[in-house]
């Protein structure tokens, strides 16, 4: 039992619940136990009594009574359990995709064929392993956005809640910039362009699927995505650069194939007829990479980050005699 100790409430903190506050750095805390301690004036903020729903603010101090609980991250002895090796595991995982770290943001290279999130069948997925970098604090790191299961690449992740509302707001004001790279088939006439259309959302036996639709058709959400050719393979592939500018499910393979050039290898959306082939040492995998993202860094400027092409996009791109530096984004 330690005695009367006072704790700064962190930035990332500000406008946390006071049980909620707790729960994060004493979950040994029963909710019952910290009304009593609230009751009874054992635990103040600023000196001043408070009640659970008080939301706290930066630079707060909280005092705490001596407790028969540790708070949440002190060191402890022993073998470790099955759970702390399987995090072990994930840590090593994740820190082998790691492009970037500082306090407030990871920004991950996601290998294709790992979900971001878990679904139906799926084990293993990039926010269950996010558990592995939990802190001392009790946060787990966040997931701000998405990418497809299959699609390669830049995959940012906020490290405290703070860091998280500001990302978040980034991509919902649309103030970031992400740029991808697909190969697909066939050569647009146009070398750069404009997609527009709306996007429904319909089931299917192989799951979900958008198709395009009209304005106005219920569940329709309008989709824009921009394109440019960054080299080709005679007529039969182009290696192009997108950046959506909405971020709809399946937007840029959805608007890929409405254009007549589906992405190589998308189970979904390309329908090969059956005189086409895949080149020699093209692998039948999703040719989608989320190629660098620039956005707004929550402790100010802007996050610029460029991701390696996976594995076997790589193999394409030497066989075609593409070369995978591609234009500089201007890091």
């Amino acid at each position: 039992m330690a005695g009367i100790e006072h704790r700064d409430v962190s930035e990332d903190e500000a406008g946390m619940r006071l049980d909620r506050w707790f729960k994060v750095h004493y979950p040994g805390l029963g909710f019952g136990a910290l009304q009593k301690l609230l009751r009874s004036g054992q635990i103040r903020v600023d000196g001043g009594r408070v009640k659970s729903d008080t939301r706290v603010q930066a630079g707060q101090k909280v005092r705490i009574p001596p407790m028969d609980i540790d708070a949440k991250g002190e060191e402890r002895t022993g073998a470790p359990s099955g759970k702390e090796l399987k995090h072990s595991g994930d840590a090593e995982l994740l820190s082998r995709m790691l492009l970037h770290e500082d306090d407030k943001v990871f920004v991950l290279n996601k290998p294709a064929g790992l979900a971001v999130q878990g679904g139906s069948g799926l084990t293993r997925h990039i926010d269950k392993m996010l558990e592995a970098w939990t802190s001392k604090k009790g946060e787990k790191p966040r997931l701000v956005h998405r990418l497809d299961r299959d699609t390669s690449g830049v995959l940012v992740v906020a490290r405290t809640r703070g860091a998280a509302q500001k990302l978040t707001a980034a991509f919902r004001e649309r103030d970031t910039k992400k740029t991808y790279w697909a190969l697909v088939s066939g050569v647009p006439r146009q070398r750069e362009g404009r997609i527009s259309t709306w996007l429904v959302k319909e089931e299917t036996p192989d799951g979900d699927r958008m198709r395009v639709s009209k304005h106005g058709e219920d569940g329709a959400d309008h989709a824009v995505s921009y394109y440019r050719v960054l080299e080709q393979a005679a007529q039969n592939l182009a290696w192009l650069e997108m950046e959506p500018y909405t971020g709809r499910t399946h937007q840029l393979r959805v608007h890929a194939a409405h254009i007549g050039h589906p992405i190589i290898g998308d189970p979904k959306y390309f329908q090969a007829d059956l005189n086409w082939t895949f080149p020699g040492g093209v692998q039948n995998r999703l040719h989608l990479h989320a190629r660098h993202i620039d956005i707004p860094h929550p402790s100010g400027g802007r996050l610029k980050v460029t991701a390696p092409l996976s594995p076997h996009m790589v193999q394409t791109w030497n066989l075609l005699g593409f070369d995978q530096n591609g234009p500089d984004y201007g890091e």
